[in-house]
């Protein structure tokens, strides 16, 4: 029997609000892809690891090309210096959602600053790891295939039931490519198992990979450390997360489960 995790009504760094009546209701009658530059809402190009590597790549290099190797939640930056709380950033993430999720939810109108109706955040701003991930895969060219969400957990276990886009694959099979995501889960789910999958609703944190290379994968996420980062993640010499006994390699994050995007090209 597959494990329950109980769903935590909290916001949080690298996860987003989960959906509730209110998250994710649509506010507009409008198709789901409506808010997609046509570039991606026709697409100009075929769905391929290329324009997914190079959109993810484009987005660390406009937060400063952070490189971020350090164990979690070392040396947290104040609130104030966050990376997405400056003039330029905070709107880069108001794009993340209003591509990212589909037309006409509340979650389009959000920022890193300000809620769909022009609030002022007066506690942390709904984390936007989830939302930058459904960016950076609709507008490479994925469109609303992407199953988006405000949390990880949607579209993983989507992976994990079958999804157009998604196949959910065992970290110690199958070696992440360029373009793929690797997750861990987080808060309520660190202990969470590829054989858990599909798992309910669950707090967890997902990056993509930009390059892979003998002994280490390198990767960028969203909402890491306020902005957008890139880390290097150790491998074994078949190149999959974790050995066979399913335990990840690496120390500071338990990767259980890689997802394998199915690019058009």
């Amino acid at each position: 029997m597959k494990r329950l995790l109980p769903l935590l009504l909290l916001l949080a760094s690298c996860s987003a609000a989960p959906r509730s009546v209110e998250t994710g209701l649509r506010l507009n009658p409008v198709p789901p892809g409506q808010n997609l530059p046509d570039y991606a809402k026709r697409p100009f190009e075929p769905f391929s690891r290329t324009n997914a590597v190079g959109i993810a790549q484009r987005e660390w290099r406009a937060f400063g090309s952070v490189m971020d190797d350090a164990p979690p939640g070392t040396n947290p930056l104040p609130r104030v210096l966050r990376p997405d709380q400056q003039p330029g950033l905070w709107q880069r993430v108001g794009d993340y959602w209003w591509s990212g999720q589909d037309a006409g939810t509340r979650e389009t109108g959000w920022t890193s600053r300000y809620d769909e109706s022009g609030t002022a955040y007066q506690a942390d701003a709904p984390a936007w790891s989830a939302a930058f991930i459904s960016y950076v895969l609709r507008t490479a060219g994925a469109g609303t295939r992407f199953p988006s969400s405000p949390l990880h957990a949607d579209y993983i276990n989507a992976a994990a039931q079958g999804s157009a886009v998604l196949h959910a694959e065992p970290p110690d099979q199958y070696p992440p490519q360029p373009g793929d995501l690797i997750c861990t889960g987080r808060a309520n789910a660190r202990g969470i198992r590829f054989q858990d999958l599909p798992a309910g609703r669950f707090f967890g944190h997902c990056d993509l990979v930009v390059d892979a290379a003998p002994g280490q994968i390198t990767v960028i996420g969203g909402n890491v450390s306020g902005g957008v980062t890139m880390k290097h993640v150790p491998i074994t010499l078949a190149g999959t997360l974790a050995g066979p006994d399913g335990e990840a390699v690496d120390p500071r994050y338990s990767w259980f489960v890689a997802l394998r995007v199915l690019y058009d090209i």
